[in-house]
């Protein structure tokens, strides 16, 4: 089995100190199942590739069973794909030989170590349960470009077809650790087997390469039951720990907490006022194709389509339920065909880079900013004001000073139960300042709702203009 990895990143040779491996060298690690070679076919200043190529020992696999069960046919334990495809015997390989760097630790390069550079990995074979579709639902979240091609049965019998593997370039400007560990969580994951028992340091292991990026992937369930081996208890489990203190499910809470933050603000109808000021920014700035980040429900969506000179309108969110009960309230499936064309429904996370929300004139973030816990606000930052960059970002989200003039507010101090922040005008100011400023935006501030001389109105509104 084949994985290389390459870098453009100047010097590309910089490469070498980042996965502990010299490209002047050939490497040789012993594995349980067979060795690992790593090889670089290229190393110039300009580009620079690695080449893991594990070579497996289907004969010692045999003899390493102990008596589990095997196939009914009586081959299967020498003929199979396990030596060719990028499995979990991958994921060990690459937890074995790249281990300093997995780590994210470079004694020479320190700086290049935790500084996002251009990498593309490329796998012969992929297995992949699902199809390319599972692929870039796993990887798209996570801010790569997928490359994907179903390699045939047999290239001399056409009429055979194609099989259920993929040969996959995968594309990204990450940390080399964390291209390293997705790598290991989501090889097995696609492959949908493990070649080895599974307990539960297995669950330990999955949060420990999982860090931060699998909590918020919008597909982490299906990620914790493939890479588990769909034992229930042990998925539970990591799902536990994954949404901490969240409830078991958390698509039901939200609902239920954003039902409230309505009732709150119903009184002087904020959330009509605030899609009417959202829909006038985007008029203003002349925008005709709009991303609604974060859409929720689809009410947004719903008031945009409405308006003429918007030509198109993709709604994005993390839950798939809540895009759910977008599509129906918006009726899409019986949708006229040119209005149909309008509008798209996408799943995915705003903290990691997805080349799908590039393009755009205008990107929409109504009520979304304060979901996110403050370490993540800088990913989020990066994703789309560095890497999305569309011309106008529209960001509304409550004024905390005015909570004092709501009565009975369900979460105590804030207005939300699901807020982890709310901004006062000052603290939206800085850091909306602080944004503009990094990636060459200007901003305007403004209120929505009735303006109280003492507290201000109810919703801030940062209008981001390049």
């Amino acid at each position: 089995m084949l994985l290389t990895i390459s870098t453009t990143h100047q010097p590309a040779t910089d490469l070498g100190f980042l996965l502990h491996k010299n490209p002047d060298r050939h490497q040789t690690v012993g594995l349980s199942f067979g060795v690992a070679h790593v090889i670089y076919p290229e190393a110039s200043p300009q580009r620079c590739t690695a080449a893991l190529v594990v070579d497996v020992d289907p004969i010692g696999l045999v003899r390493d069973r102990r008596g589990r069960p095997g196939s009914n046919f009586s081959l299967a334990q020498y003929v199979n794909d396990r030596p060719y495809v990028a499995s979990s015997f991958m994921s060990v390989a690459l937890a074995r030989v790249f281990s300093t760097a997995l780590s994210g630790r470079s004694k020479e390069r320190p700086e290049v170590a935790d500084r996002e550079i251009p990498l593309e990995a490329n796998l012969a074979v992929v297995p992949c349960r699902g199809g390319e579709s599972v692929l870039r639902r796993l990887f798209e979240p996570l801010g790569y470009t997928v490359d994907a091609s179903t390699i045939p049965l047999d290239t001399h019998f056409p009429a055979w077809g194609n099989s259920r593997y993929l040969a996959v370039r995968l594309r990204a400007t990450t940390k080399v650790k964390d291209l390293l560990e997705h790598l290991f969580v989501l090889l097995p994951v696609l492959d949908d087997d493990k070649h080895y028992w599974v307990g539960p340091d297995e669950v330990d292991k999955l949060l420990r390469r999982g860090g931060e990026w699998l909590a918020g992937h919008p597909d982490r369930e299906l990620i914790a039951q493939r890479y588990l081996r769909h034992d229930r208890h042990l998925a539970q489990q990591a799902m536990a720990h994954l949404l901490a203190d969240e409830p078991v499910d958390p698509d039901v809470a939200v609902a239920a907490h954003d039902a409230e933050e309505d009732t709150v603000e119903r009184r002087i109808s904020l959330g009509e006022q605030r899609m009417a000021a959202v829909a006038d920014a985007l008029v203003s700035a002349g925008a005709r194709r709009v991303v609604d980040l974060g859409c929720g429900q689809g009410k947004l969506i719903r008031a945009l389509l409405a308006v003429p000179s918007i030509d198109y309108v993709v709604g994005v969110d993390v839950s798939h339920r809540a895009l759910e009960v977008a599509a129906r309230r918006l009726h899409l499936d019986t949708m006229a065909p040119r209005q149909r064309q309008r509008v798209e429904l996408l799943q995915g996370s705003l903290t990691y880079r997805d080349q799908r929300l590039a393009g755009f004139d205008a990107a929409v973030l109504a009520e979304v900013i304060e979901h996110l816990d403050p370490p993540r606000l800088g990913s989020f930052e990066r994703v789309v004001f560095a890497h999305a960059r569309p011309g106008v970002v529209v960001l509304t989200t409550p004024n905390v000073e005015y909570n004092v003039r709501f009565e009975n507010l369900p979460a105590g101090d804030l207005r939300h139960r699901d807020h982890r922040f709310e901004w006062n005008r000052d603290q939206l100011a800085t850091w909306s300042s602080q944004v503009a400023q990094r990636h060459g935006y200007q901003v305007d501030i403004s209120g929505i709702g009735p303006t109280d001389p003492e507290v201000g109105s109810p919703t801030q509104m940062a209008v981001f203009s390049r």
